[in-house]
């Protein structure tokens, strides 16, 4: 195989939920594409990764030089909540379904020995000055609910402390809408008993 084409579908290999199979396909397909996807495709990452970085407040990735980004920016989310979430994933997510119109907190990651991601890794630090600055009186966790997303929820909470008027919420876990109880997994189940209330 020639060496550049093998080059190619490793990088892309490599992306998440791709795989060798995956990155082949792509290779060809631009390669052999005569439209110019390749070349625009390739121009479009150059101008990403040299004009795009992470908002310095909260970590959604924005316009590098133009300071903060939408959220931080927009004061109608200045409501006082403040959502933590793993990822800019999980950010659009939450905007799609338009359940939250407060600000976001993307701590990068989730505590893990096993993968060996400590605390300094995280975008944890700046949270107690943030909370104290923006007003904050509830932060939202929407973390996995996974060994992981709760150690590190236990962790934040800990080093946000005794911040004055907060208060911590998560999200509630349980039946889908629309569940039917013979698709549930235990684990499931037994969150949605643990966590009923009155009606």
């Amino acid at each position: 195989m020639n060496p550049k084409i093998e080059k190619l579908i490793k990088l892309f290999a490599k992306l998440p939920r791709v795989g060798a199979r995956g990155g082949q396909r792509i290779a060809l397909a631009l390669l052999q594409d005569k439209t110019g996807r390749g070349t625009a495709l390739a121009n479009a990452i150059v101008d990403a990764v040299e004009n795009i970085a992470p908002c310095p407040c909260c970590g959604v990735l924005t316009d590098r030089g133009i300071g903060t980004c939408e959220f931080c920016r927009d004061a109608s989310r200045q409501n006082g909540q403040l959502c933590v979430v793993r990822d800019l994933s999980d950010v659009w997510t939450l905007e799609k379904s338009s359940v939250f119109h407060g600000r976001y907190h993307i701590i990068g990651g989730l505590l893990s020995g096993a993968s060996g991601v400590l605390p300094q890794d995280l975008n944890i630090s700046t949270l107690p000055s943030r909370i104290n600055d923006e007003k904050i009186t509830e932060v939202i966790f929407a973390l996995p609910n996974t060994v992981e997303g709760k150690t590190t929820q236990h962790y934040v909470m800990s080093v946000i402390g005794d911040t004055a008027n907060v208060n911590f919420t998560e999200l509630a876990s349980g039946v889908p809408l629309g569940g039917d109880l013979d698709y549930i997994d235990d684990g499931t189940l037994s969150l949605a008993f643990g966590g009923r209330k009155s009606l």
